[in-house]
């Protein structure tokens, strides 16, 4: 009887331990990896990461607008970290056209602060729109910034002179026009 409840004991002791260790090895902190991504502190810092790893483009701290000497394209506006800050010729009167699958491909510049321009910047330029679902949008010389998830890293410009939603995107330059092919 002795042996027969040592081997029932060491069955439980077992599956209690398998359980236990099973429990241990996935833990969650309900923490996805998620990162609040802004113009200022998220995208990159000097060429890292890119847009497409920041499903936030808001801040409630100032958003920077810097620019950047792009070998093909000369000097175009980035944020700051690098990456590329992009118009929509569909976007009128300084509202965005830009919403859905759209915004997905190329996400809004938003703050829930103040904008402010870097070196090469014209600060008068700077101003904010409100979107449909109520965030505000930074833009440039009356057009909405975006970033584009095409581009992998900063200093990128995959997404200049690319047709897609309707119209074309281009990267802007300080004097806020689009940048030249």
């Amino acid at each position: 009887m002795k042996k027969r409840i040592s081997l029932v004991t060491t069955a439980v002791v077992a599956g209690l331990a398998i359980f236990v260790i099973a429990g241990c090895g996935s833990s969650s902190s309900g923490d996805s990896g998620s990162s609040t991504s802004s113009s200022s502190s998220s995208p990159k810092t000097a060429y890292g990461a890119s847009p497409s790893s920041n499903t936030n483009t808001t801040t409630s701290a100032p958003t920077a607008i810097d620019t950047a000497k792009n070998p093909k394209l000369g000097p175009i506006l980035v944020d700051s970290n690098g990456n590329t800050l992009y118009l929509f010729k569909k976007d009128k009167g300084g509202k965005s056209a830009c919403y859905g699958a759209c915004a997905t491909a190329w996400p809004p510049v938003t703050t829930s602060g103040s904008t402010e321009g870097g070196t090469g910047t014209k600060s008068s330029l700077l101003g904010t729109a409100k979107r449909t679902d109520g965030t505000t949008q930074v833009t440039y010389n009356n057009w909405p910034l975006y970033l584009y998830e095409g581009d992998a890293k900063p200093g990128d410009t995959n997404g200049n002179d690319f047709s897609q939603f309707g119209a074309q995107w281009y990267a802007v330059t300080p004097a806020g026009a689009e940048a030249p092919n």
